[in-house]
């Protein structure tokens, strides 16, 4: 009898641990990516979906920015949607400063950026694009954004705990 209760326990406590991954809350994963290269706020402003306007000399774009928010933990950065001279889109999270956790994801999203815990789990309520999962919980970093994703169809930035359903922080775009 106490055999199999301290093999349920163990497997319990094992599916906790896998499962929550505490140890990461202690572990931080820091990320230095080159931007794609400068990139100059643009001359006239653009909406995230049109051609950029042509900046000096072939330099990259800024095409929409936002600050991040903090929701379920303490987030703090800048998230860019840049277009380099080679005519892709890349998201650029600069000064990213977040918790780590299991399953972190980075997505662009249709939702509005509400503070507070209202906010917290509206991401996945209508259309997303993941950009895969967080490279690191600081620094900065680039995502690239597939081919065929309408810019205009996406108002924020997420960083989503996809295990869990929630957000750890997310960024308003607007239109540089």
């Amino acid at each position: 009898m106490f055999a199999a209760a301290a093999v349920a326990g163990a497997l319990v406590a094992g599916t906790g641990l896998y499962w929550f991954q505490p140890w990461k809350l202690w572990q931080d994963a820091t990320v230095r990516e080159a931007a794609p290269a400068a990139a100059a706020p643009s001359a006239a402003p653009a909406t995230p979906g049109s051609a950029p306007p042509a900046g000096p000399a072939g330099a990259p774009v800024t095409l929409a920015e936002g600050t991040l928010i903090s929701h379920e933990h303490r987030t703090t950065g800048t998230a860019r949607l840049i277009r380099p001279a080679d005519g892709s889109r890349v998201l650029r999270l600069e000064d990213l400063d977040t918790s780590n956790g299991p399953d972190l994801r980075v997505w662009l999203t249709d939702a509005p950026v509400l503070e507070g815990v209202a906010g917290w789990r509206v991401f996945d309520d209508g259309a997303y694009v993941s950009l895969g999962k967080l490279k690191g919980n600081k620094g900065d970093q680039n995502y690239a954004i597939p081919d065929g994703v309408e810019l205009a169809d996406y108002t924020s930035v997420v960083i989503w705990c996809d295990r869990f359903d929630v957000s750890f922080g997310a960024a308003p775009l607007r239109a540089v």
